[in-house]
């Protein structure tokens, strides 16, 4: 009652697949939100007289290593910090001076946020909850062939008597493959590498809830105790046990989420990447619940993700030219999640970022012709210049050949480079330079400033 009604708490989650920068966007945000000199577009900006970090409310959960991330990106020898593994949260609240006609009759109030990170890993599981494992198999087996590391699971299961009686030395060896499988094809670009926990198992390593793997189906079903019929108790025993709990006790309290998508990554891994891209963000957002709560459902510990950010990352790696043209793919690719959102009375936005800016920009000159590039430095200290291919006014002329299974794009090849952060010092008042980072700020949480 306290925090809806005189201390407001926003939770924000912070989701993405991997490679999409969560850590880099937090750092990068909680940076911006201490030191507001690069903030412009935040209008509530002039009102923030204090902001501060303190402890995270929930003491289970590890705290958000801040300093850490923000000292690879910003010291002496910048780099990118390592990727999320678990769950984490940060707090960072806000005095804030009164405003209004009314201002005067009240006094500084403090405003709280709450920043959620988990791996993108994880995220890929909420889909599961709404499969059995008959129609999760299906679906992983038909895709499985044209993906790398698939020929030495799909021999091994079809060496495989799975109607024998459960043995465990087996198990592991199929979930073990299946498992290498799922890493190669997450290193090659593809989107879609469920279960997540077996990218990152932590804790649960070796257990039965992560020693399981797709199989076809019997004519007359798996005999009870055989290998068959123990993949599918132990997929339904990770649902109850992993992706249950996950979604109770982290995601289904966001009030504010930013959705980071690596649309470029996806683009110049080519159309197949693309559309497996489209199909996994549209399986992990059925799973979000927008709309408003009202005040008393706010009161009685209930929420409804108000607003949702879809936001495509390594703006930087473009010209700003094309900025407009990469939001407007993000916004096609994430239709069917916005229009759900929309309809269900959230308030969404698209939107190209770099949390982090790691270029600047300039133009080439190539066959009499210029173009609008940008340049960075590489891990190995050189200064290259960066033209990615232009991408098309209308999103349709990607993403229709990638939902035709389309092997290459016709038009074009585009580029990425492995940018690393800039070198230079931050000047007191400014956090690290980004682009539009401020216009994600207003729009996640602008109207509680």
């Amino acid at each position: 009652m306290s925090e809806t009604l005189f201390e407001p708490v926003i939770r924000l989650g912070v989701t993405g697949l991997s490679r999409a920068g969560k850590t880099v966007f937090i750092t990068a945000l909680v940076a911006n939100l201490l030191d507001r000199g690069r903030m412009p577009a935040l209008t509530g900006a002039a009102q923030i007289r204090a902001a501060f970090l303190r402890p995270q409310p929930d003491d289970t959960v590890p705290r958000f290593d801040y300093e850490s991330h923000l000292a690879a990106l910003t010291g002496p020898s910048p780099h990118w910090p390592e990727g999320t593994r678990a769950v984490s949260e940060l707090r960072i609240s806000f005095r804030i001076a009164p405003s209004g006609l009314l201002g005067g009759l009240r006094g500084m109030r403090t405003v709280h946020l709450d920043i959620v990170d988990y791996p993108g890993e994880w995220l890929l599981d909420l889909g599961l909850m709404e499969q059995d494992f008959a129609s999760w198999s299906a679906g992983t087996l038909a895709r499985l062939p044209s993906r790398p590391g698939a020929a030495a699971f799909l021999d091994l299961l079809a060496a495989t008597d799975l109607a024998a009686p459960h043995d465990e030395t087996r198990a592991r060896a199929l979930a073990q493959a299946f498992t290498e499988h799922l890493t190669l094809a997450r290193a090659a670009g593809w989107s879609d590498c469920s279960p997540g926990r077996f990218l990152l198992p932590g804790e649960m390593a070796g257990s039965p809830a992560l020693t399981f793997a797709p199989v076809p189906p019997a004519p007359e079903g798996y005999p009870k105790g055989s290998l068959g019929r123990e993949m599918a108790r132990r997929y339904e025993a990770y649902k109850s046990h992993v992706v249950r709990p996950f979604f109770r006790d982290h995601f289904a309290r966001i009030d504010r989420q930013v959705v980071l998508v690596d649309v470029l990554g996806a683009i110049h891994a080519g159309p197949a990447a693309l559309e497996d891209l489209r199909r996994s963000m549209a399986g992990i957002l059925r799973a979000f619940r927008p709309g408003t709560a009202g005040w008393l459902t706010a009161l009685l510990g209930g929420h409804r993700i108000g607003k949702i950010l879809f936001a495509a990352t390594k703006a930087d790696h473009l010209h700003h030219e094309q900025h407009a043209r990469l939001t407007a793919i993000t916004g096609a690719l994430l239709r069917e999640a916005r229009d759900r959102a929309d309809f269900a009375g959230a308030e969404t936005l698209a939107l190209s970022i770099a949390a982090l800016r790691t270029t600047t920009e300039e133009t080439l000159s190539a066959e009499g012709e210029t173009l609008p590039a940008v340049r960075g430095r590489l891990a190995d200290g050189r200064s290259v210049a960066l033209y990615a291919g232009e991408l098309p006014a209308d999103p349709a002329q990607l993403l229709a050949p990638a939902r035709a299974g389309a092997e290459s794009w016709l038009d074009g090849d585009y580029a990425l480079m492995d940018f690393i952060p800039a070198a230079g010092a931050l000047r007191p008042g400014e956090g690290p330079p980004h682009i539009r980072l401020d216009r994600a700020a207003e729009f996640l949480i602008g109207d509680k400033l």
